[in-house]
């Protein structure tokens, strides 16, 4: 299954926390690239990096949840919570991947 996990950041997190553990992200999401299809950043309306989404293919949300707290983001008190969305792409590429009716 495709699910989108979105994060959102904690307010009162230190704002180096970001620039202090993203190679250590970096790699986490290099290594589960069989799973983790796309990441980054969602800004905020001055351009600033906030918050942040995923697009995830695991057999269950269990696993994509399992990802989320093996990612080395989640333990410095960076993400304040996470919603992991189920998704089903029916377009892509200026492609239907479905047909209607």
């Amino acid at each position: 299954m495709t699910f989108i996990i979105l994060f959102e950041d904690a307010t009162d997190a230190d704002p180096d926390i970001r620039t202090t553990h993203m190679a250590d992200h970096l790699r986490f999401l290099e290594t589960h690239a069989d799973r983790i299809r796309a990441a980054g950043p969602l800004s905020d309306p001055t351009g600033g990096g906030r918050d942040g989404l995923w697009i995830v293919t695991t057999a269950t949300a269990n696993e994509a949840e399992q990802l989320v707290r093996q990612d080395p983001f989640w333990p410095t008190g960076l993400r304040k919570s996470y919603a992991i969305i189920p998704w089903k792409q029916v377009f892509a590429d200026g492609t239907r991947l479905i047909q209607p009716g």
